[in-house]
């Protein structure tokens, strides 16, 4: 189980630039806001960017929306500003770019412990390049702050030298790293983006291909991409009556002292209510956020 039960379905980038971009967010159904200092910002901007972001994240504007700073790579020339400023924003994580080893985490953190981050600042990991597929169990590993491993597989693609098709294969193996790694360390795992916001088919087959592979949720580039995540990565009205059917089954067989216990004819053991129980868990959560 991940550590984080807050449900991670929709994640959306938000341009660390734009703030009216970044106003508007505050009424959308996003669970989470990835104010980015990275990708979405001209060099140019990067200084001003980082005002805007920080002074968003520390708001408290956002309601019960995840906020994530994702900041440049320490590599870079904004990269240890970003990561001090982030740091006395005290937003929920903190999302670094191109992560390839354990060694880029500690600093991470060593900057951010320095500057100020609360505990409850957390780690998130951008999953883009091959070094870093291949060292997902060191990266999962290297800190009790990391939660959470977000795919970025439109990078991913090109470094592989590979293509965007409709099924994933040329990165499917890379997605099954990460999520293994994931699991073992009990982090979220977020899906990549989808880039066609034209193709509205294609992006729902995405989402569904996401929740079948074991994905969390799915970072997202535009609010028109909301509703579908939302929808695939929720938990389903049948579903979650069917989930408090077998808890209630299982407890009163064990009651009963009974060992093996039926629902709808199909057996029920330890691991199917564990499932039932996480499907539970992250309805109410949702429900919760929504209130």
């Amino acid at each position: 189980m991940p550590k984080s039960l807050r449900p991670r379905r929709s994640v959306l980038y938000m341009p660390g630039s734009n703030a009216r971009a970044q106003e508007k967010a505050k009424g959308l159904a996003a669970d989470g806001l990835i104010l980015d200092l990275e990708d979405a910002v001209a060099p140019g901007a990067k200084a001003e960017a980082r005002e805007i972001v920080c002074a968003n994240a520390a708001s408290g504007d956002y309601g019960k929306r995840e906020i994530i700073i994702r900041v440049n790579g320490l590599d870079t020339p904004w990269g240890r500003d970003d990561i001090i400023a982030a740091s006395k924003a005290a937003p929920d994580a903190i999302l670094l770019p191109k992560v390839e080893s354990a060694a880029q985490i500690h600093e991470l953190e060593k900057l951010m412990v320095e500057n100020g981050a609360p505990d409850t600042t957390s780690i998130w990991c951008m999953m883009e390049t091959p070094l870093g597929i291949l060292k997902a169990e060191e990266i999962a590993s290297a800190s009790k702050r990391i939660d959470c491993f977000v795919m970025g597989t439109s990078d991913l693609v090109k470094e592989l030298q590979a293509q965007h098709t409709a099924m994933r294969l040329p990165v499917i193996t890379s997605l099954g790293l990460c999520l293994l790694a994931g699991r073992a360390y009990g982090l979220t795992v977020l899906d990549g983006v989808y880039l066609d916001l034209g193709d509205d088919d294609g992006y729902r087959a995405s989402c569904v291909q996401g929740l079948e592979l074991g994905f969390d949720g799915k970072t997202l580039i535009h609010p028109r991409q909301l509703d579908a995540a939302n929808e695939v990565f929720a938990p389903s009205a049948d579903e979650v009556v069917y989930s408090r059917r077998v808890i209630e089954a299982f407890e009163q067989a064990e009651k009963e002292g009974k060992g093996v216990v039926l629902v709808d004819g199909k057996l029920v053991e330890n691991l199917h209510v564990e499932i039932a129980k996480a499907k539970v868990a992250l309805a109410d959560a949702i429900d919760e956020m929504a209130s």
